[in-house]
């Protein structure tokens, strides 16, 4: 790797480290490489130039671009102090949570420092050897994930930790050690992480093939009620299963697409999230006498302006998502020329997935569904009877269709 052979002829000790390590040993092609060095931040810079970039305020990291692909440089950080170390160098909120960390320190106080054993695995490029101060092989060879220090410190440092075990345990099926799973008491400092944040986060839980047991690890240890509040309320209803049986489904068939290289989107994940909360929402307003259309349409913006407080959806997301929500109502206009011009909607293909997920779970009568698969392939599909002979073409006042001048008669 470039950036390793970089700081190791520049003089410095330079270690692939982490996932890609964990992943090489338990024979899983690594998804990103992280390079940690004694280089100090502005070291990094030094060597690569233009290349590099430093970012963050917490821990300060440096990116490394090489054509498309960027590696994030890290340097070997002190241990925190304690009883043993001295007074703790870090800066933390009231909760114990790391506002921020910028001592550096040896490769040993490094691997300390992270989350879980497995990823505090170091290869060296030096020697080619791999370095373990925290019992990771071990760990790897037992197919276990076991927490770096006590959990209700190491949770309250950085709660994204709770839902990361989840996440490394069910896609590289690992055991979670008994005094690494996530406690009850702190699930809800999730909802103190950052939106922004926990957007990227939810990305990697549930758009991977693994996503349906990462699903089910959530759910297992409440970890989603802090990031999707109001389809936990739901969810916890009389009228919850139904709901998730469509997110399970969304979940398992986007799972099933990225196996075969199909391409996926966050809208559609999102869509199912939410749908619970916004059918809910709108069956409220129309109760309260508001009709369906703007029920539907402020019920979207009620709970998208609610969510994105704890899971942040950005526009290019959060934008096809409500169009699939708005598009359902469409799926019952059967008459006339109104499902050829639905169709042709850029968002037609995801929504219509939507309404066959909305079938499979009772909430819309599969004959709709069913209507809608045969019409694209042949678009001659009779109206339903319920819908025939109910179409009439509007006539233009004072006769028929006008015809626009001929050349000669302009």
């Amino acid at each position: 790797m470039a950036v390793l052979d970089g700081l190791n002829e520049a003089g410095y000790r330079a270690c692939l480290v982490g996932g890609a390590v964990r992943d090489l040993l338990l024979d899983v092609a690594p998804k990103d490489f992280d390079v940690s060095t004694d280089a100090e931040p502005e070291q990094v810079v030094a060597v690569f130039g233009r290349k590099a970039r430093l970012i963050g305020r917490r821990f300060q990291i440096c990116h490394v671009r090489f054509g498309r692909e960027i590696v994030e440089v890290s340097t070997f950080r002190a241990d925190p102090g304690g009883a043993d170390a001295g007074e703790d160098t870090r800066e933390l909120d009231d909760a114990g949570r790391v506002l921020r960390d910028n001592v550096f320190g040896s490769i040993a106080e490094d691997a300390r420092r992270r989350d879980f054993a497995i990823n505090g695995l170091y290869f060296d490029i030096a020697d080619h050897k791999i370095y373990d101060y925290v019992g990771g092989l071990a760990d790897v060879e037992h197919r276990c994930l076991r927490l770096i220090g006590d959990a209700g410190v190491r949770y309250r440092e950085d709660p994204v930790r709770m839902i990361r075990a989840v996440r490394i345990a069910s896609k590289l099926d690992l055991t979670i050690d008994e005094r690494a799973r996530p406690p009850a008491e702190l699930v809800d400092l999730l909802a103190d992480v950052p939106a922004a944040r926990l957007f990227d986060e939810v990305l990697k839980l549930l758009m991977h093939p693994a996503g349906p047991r990462v699903y089910d690890g959530l759910r297992h240890y409440d970890l989603l009620r802090p990031l999707f509040d109001q389809t936990m309320a739901v969810l916890d209803s009389p009228a919850g299963t139904a709901s998730e049986a469509l997110i399970r489904n969304a979940i398992a068939n986007t799972a099933a697409r990225i196996e075969i290289g199909k391409p996926v989107t966050p809208a559609f994940i999102f869509a199912a999230l939410l749908w619970p909360a916004v059918r809910e929402r709108a069956a409220t307003l129309e109760r309260e006498g508001m009709p369906a259309a703007p029920a539907l349409a402020s019920a979207q913006s009620d709970v998208v302006t609610r969510q994105v407080r704890r899971v942040a959806i950005p526009k290019r997301f959060s934008i096809p998502m409500r169009e699939i929500w708005q598009l359902q109502p469409r799926f019952h206009k059967r008459r006339g020329r109104q499902p050829e011009r639905l169709i042709p909607h850029p968002r037609f293909r995801a929504a219509y997935d939507f309404l066959l997920l909305r079938a499979q779970v009772g909430e819309v009568e599969q004959e709709l569904a069913d209507w809608w698969t045969q019409i694209q392939d042949d678009p001659s599909t009779p109206e339903p009877a319920s819908a025939a002979g109910t179409s009439r073409r509007r006539k233009r006042r004072g006769g028929g269709r006008r015809r626009k001048p001929s050349p000669e008669s302009a």
